[in-house]
């Protein structure tokens, strides 16, 4: 490596190699066809965020003239061009993907066709189907004095349309209009099958619209029709200090962001140069414009692939998560955790398991309060129904909504609303501050005392990414850990003084400098000439002051492995400075969500699950929890599913010092896929 070349990798430019390992998944002739296509989808929505949130942010720093360099040593100006071009790249490479899965589809029977391809009788239905269905929603929108330029919505597909009046010269300026392309109809329309032909045949909605588009402009000519998409800011901006009602500012808010300053705009293969140049000017968008060689906008891919019937064959072989084994034969959850702490592994082992103990403790007679927090809740969520019910059969419920999770604020306004309707106390937290801790406490009457049960996780409350997200959640009814969970749900809801945590780590108050003690304690075993490791596996690393540490650390001669799925900063493998450290990231079926930390603690091991990745924003902007897991025997299953990754040598990349990332290879090494063998419950947990 040069000198020149910062000690730091950037953040958004480590996205990047994110969201390329993401497609690599779409490249990999490994994984099932249909698995292939929802991985491009994946990809798309992924870029969606990171325009519309951090290159946004960065175009806001141009705009107000900041010139100053991050601690990578970007500008804003700087990484604006390096990004653009990265993503021009990937963007590219995922088409050509499309086209290659396609044609491996085509094989299996499954193809999106152009009108040209279609026969007299399927040309009659989807005919039809246009005029019955299609048409009846469109609402042509021109453009002229008397109209000026629509709304154009944030990420919803439009027709740009140009036009001549009958009888008109070619040369007069041409006449402009939108069409909206309804998001509310399939983006795929089924073709009836060929005769005795069993192939899937779909064409897609805008072209469907763009063959009968004279239909909706009687008296001119349209000639030119292409599809364009537009991204804007999306950042909430909320003023919390002088926002008398939470609820109702996010809810302008949300109103404020169709508004949102145009990102990006895409636009599909040759559109004419007159169409192009309407929009640019009156969207005000200079720069950052995609040109895409195929259907804007293929996150329409996972609603296709979860929709369409059959073809099992080309789709992963189905996992049942099994209902964890120490509750099988009970019907008191209570008293099996009053016994042991209890560990599951998402989605090996079910989600249920926690709705059934919220239940449970919504109908005892024993129970007196429950109080949790809520990040991201699916859409029929069972915890939040079992919740209104213990309110309303008079126990004290308290729960703690995060407003402002980014593109859940909607659904997260609807269930407070629900929640304080049945009685729950709904509490939006602190002032500045995101809720991201994910924690459950119970509160039972048990022989004229009182005992507090706790679940802590490291991921949402929802039974939908359960069975799609890796996460650790732990059931406990250990005194120490319940005593921190009260405290801490009193210094959310109430007045607290600073209180001094026995067990928790708490951001924003101490859990940065409780992981610095930490990793200076290996610094220090290290430097001593006893063994010293650290394990650490989340999502994102980040902030500095924690990178610097862990140089320290590598510098002394601590062993440290970390498993960073997303975003890394850190520049492993530079001798003198991070020579020790080793990192490597897992992108599979299953997104790998779980926040797990090791020490070695010089032969007395310590293991911690937490809410929180290791950036600026999870350390100090955000209410973040850090447990520890007192049971031996469950620090060994964290261990061995810590070594599952570590040993990973099909779907784990290895991050280099040049900041990109490259397949493990070793010659005559056995394949290992860590979310494979992580199916084998009774292996990993320690009972085979």
């Amino acid at each position: 490596m040069t000198k020149n070349v910062s000690q730091y990798v950037n953040r958004d430019l480590s996205w990047i190699e994110f969201n390329r390992r993401v497609l690599q998944e779409a490249q990999d002739v490994r994984n099932p066809l249909l698995e292939r296509a929802k991985f491009l989808a994946i990809v798309t929505s992924n870029l969606d965020e990171f325009m519309s949130v951090r290159v946004a942010g960065i175009q806001d720093q141009m705009r107000a003239g900041l010139t100053k360099t991050d601690f990578t040593g970007y500008t804003p100006g700087g990484l604006w061009k390096r990004l653009i071009k990265r993503a021009t790249q990937m963007v590219n490479e995922q088409y050509r993907t499309y086209r290659e899965v396609f044609r491996g589809l085509s094989k299996e029977g499954i193809f999106i066709r152009s009108f040209d391809e279609l026969n007299a009788t399927q040309t009659k239905a989807v005919s039809e189907y246009f005029h019955e269905i299609v048409f009846p929603v469109l609402t042509p929108m021109a453009v002229d004095q008397s109209r000026p330029f629509p709304l154009v919505h944030t990420k919803e597909l439009y027709l740009a349309v140009l036009l001549q009046r009958e009888g008109d010269s070619t040369e007069e300026e041409p006449l402009f209009a939108i069409v909206q392309v309804p998001s509310i109809l399939s983006r795929l329309v089924s073709v009836p099958g060929r005769t005795n032909s069993k192939k899937s045949e779909f064409v897609l909605l805008e072209d469907l619209i763009e063959q009968f588009i004279n239909t909706l402009f009687n008296g001119y000519v349209p000639f030119s029709v292409h599809p364009f998409r537009l991204t804007r800011n999306a950042d909430l901006t909320l003023d919390e200090e002088g926002a008398e009602d939470l609820l109702e500012e996010i809810e302008k808010e949300l109103r404020r962001r169709r508004w949102g300053i145009p990102v990006r705009l895409e636009i599909g293969k040759g559109m004419h140069p007159y169409a192009l140049e309407t929009l640019r000017e009156e969207l005000e968008i200079e720069d950052n414009l995609f040109e895409i060689d195929g259907p804007l906008d293929l996150s329409f891919l996972m609603k296709f692939v979860n929709s369409l019937p059959g073809h099992d064959n080309l789709r992963y072989e189905k996992m049942e998560p099994v209902y964890p084994r120490e509750f099988d034969d009970t019907d008191d959850m209570f008293e099996v955790i009053r016994q042991r702490d209890v560990l599951m592994y998402h989605p090996y082992e079910s989600f249920e398991a926690v709705n059934d103990f919220v239940m449970q403790a919504a109908y005892d007679p024993d129970v007196m309060a429950i109080k949790m927090t809520l990040y991201r809740v699916s859409g029929q969520s069972a915890l939040v129904q079992a919740l209104a019910k213990a309110a309303e059969s008079g126990k004290q419920v308290t729960v703690v909504v995060e407003l402002k999770a980014r593109f859940d604020e909607e659904r997260n306004i609807a269930w407070a609303r629900q929640l304080e309707k049945a009685g729950c106390h709904v509490v939006y937290g602190l002032v500045g501050l995101k809720t991201h801790a994910k924690i459950l406490l119970v509160v039972r009457r048990e022989q004229r005392t009182l005992r507090r049960y706790v679940h802590v996780g490291t991921g949402n409350y929802n039974d939908n990414t359960a069975t799609s997200y890796t996460d650790i959640g732990l059931f406990t009814s250990h005194p120490v850990i319940g005593g921190d969970a009260s405290a801490l749900f009193n210094e959310v809801t109430g007045y607290s003084s600073p209180y001094e945590w026995k067990a928790f780590g708490v951001a924003p108050s101490d859990l940065k400098e409780k992981l610095y003690r930490l990793i200076d304690r290996e610094r220090d075993n290290a430097l001593a000439g006893n063994p010293a490791r650290i394990i650490a596996k989340m999502n994102s690393l980040s902030n500095q002051e924690m990178i610097d540490k862990l140089y320290e650390a590598s510098q002394a001669g601590v062993k440290i492995e970390l498993i960073v799925r997303g975003v890394c900063c850190l520049r492993p493998g530079v001798l003198g400075r991070s020579d020790n450290i080793r990192v490597i990231s897992i992108v599979d079926r299953f997104l790998e969500h779980a926040r797990i930390m090791y020490f070695s603690n010089g032969g007395e091991e310590e293991i911690y699950l937490s809410s929180a990745d290791w950036m600026t924003r999870n350390l100090t902007r955000r209410i973040e929890l850090m447990c520890p897991v007192f049971d031996e025997s469950l620090r060994q299953i964290l261990i061995n599913m810590l070594k599952l990754n570590l040993d990973d040598n099909v779907k784990a990349r290895e991050l280099k010092p040049t900041g990109l990332y490259e397949t493990i290879t070793e010659e005559g090494q056995e394949p290992f896929r860590s979310q494979f063998e992580a199916r084998h419950i009774e292996k990993w947990k320690g009972r085979a």
